[in-house]
């Protein structure tokens, strides 16, 4: 089978690979019916996240069950299912918990000797416990198969965000970052019934899609500029509940310095940089809180899968570049040059 590998920095290629084919009694192979790159693939595209070479990428994808292992007991051939960008066995003290990131026998798409998300097929360890179905109509509808591959990542994402920032009915929410997840993180406040929400942003196309999902206000400043912009429109107070999708020490240093007395960070944004950009002397006097971390999509799936479905919200916008699986080098170098948000594989 062909699939998406990464040799070195910038050397992304579309390969043949051996077939993914089942391993364990619990594994399941997905043919991948949609696929996409996303903004933290690129901190191994440009060589900040080390890889081996020839290593798989990509981590999101939906598609039909092709085959199961003996154990696999919830699905069958046929069944067009989500993954959620980490594997996870459903069945762990964490996964009981909802905390599906610390499963003890999860992992990552891509990682060494494991299948990613670009390519053909995908071998699914943990298929009962990772895998969700989705109404087998949707196969045939391509907007709805675009707004359902938001939940293996960004949408499930930008709603953990929003909910470690603490976003509430009739609560001014500020989003650092225009990115998918932030975008997402924009539309999850709106859900769950934010009264205000200001979208820090200087890209016209990003904060457009920001105000459809949205945002009441846009802020194109940055820094210093950015956080007194914020404070002007929310009268010198800031924002009850920020969320953090960027991950720089820019951008946790002006979440800090945009959010109200008393309020809370989502933070989701994959951390890079030398420094985390955090003062909690600061934090501590003015009793900020700080919640986030890896989101555990699988946990939040089933719940936005229904808001998908009725059109209570419609994440496909984020998607604005489409490629088949031989022009996915194209849509890296989309979207590290910035004239793509975020690019969708029909392989």
């Amino acid at each position: 089978m062909r699939a998406t590998v990464i040799h070195a920095p910038y050397d992304i290629r579309v390969e043949e690979v051996p077939d993914a084919a089942v391993r364990h009694p619990g594994d399941a192979v997905v043919r991948v019916l949609r696929a996409c790159i996303c903004g933290s693939d690129l901190w191994a595209y440009r060589g900040e996240s080390p890889r081996q070479p020839g290593q798989r990428i990509g981590h999101e994808f939906l598609g039909f069950v092709e085959e199961t292992g003996s154990e696999v007991a919830g699905l069958r051939t046929g069944d067009l299912v989500v993954a959620p960008f980490m594997w996870s066995d459903g069945t762990c003290a964490y996964c009981s918990e909802g905390l599906y990131t610390s499963c003890v026998h999860g992992g990552f798409w891509g990682s060494v000797g494991h299948d990613g998300g670009q390519g053909e097929a995908v071998r699914v360890p943990h298929a009962d416990g990772t895998l969700v179905k989705l109404p087998a109509e949707a196969a045939s509808d391509d907007h709805l198969l675009t707004a359902l591959l938001a939940l293996s990542d960004v949408m499930g994402t930008g709603h953990h965000a929003a909910l470690g920032a603490g976003v509430r009915e009739g609560s001014t929410v500020a989003v650092v970052g225009d990115g998918a997840v932030g975008l997402c993180g924009v539309l999850a406040a709106k859900r769950l019934g934010a009264g205000r929400i200001i979208a820090l942003g200087r890209h016209a196309a990003r904060t457009g899609i920001a105000e459809l999902f949205g945002a009441t206000d846009v802020v194109a400043e940055r820094g210093e500029a950015a956080e007194a912009a914020v404070r002007e429109l929310t009268g010198g107070q800031g924002a009850h509940a920020v969320i953090e999708a960027v991950g720089t020490e820019q951008s946790m240093r002006t979440a800090v310095g945009i959010t109200r007395d008393g309020g809370a960070i989502g933070y989701v944004g994959v951390p890079h940089g030398s420094g985390t950009g955090l003062d909690l002397g600061v934090m501590f006097d003015r009793n900020i809180s700080l919640r986030g971390g890896v989101a555990p999509v699988r946990a939040y799936i089933p719940e936005l899968l229904q808001d998908v479905l009725s059109g209570a919200i419609d994440p496909a916008p984020v998607f604005d570049r489409g490629v088949v699986l031989d022009e996915v080098p194209d849509g890296y170098r989309a979207m590290e040059d910035r004239s793509a948000l975020k690019v969708i594989i029909k392989p």
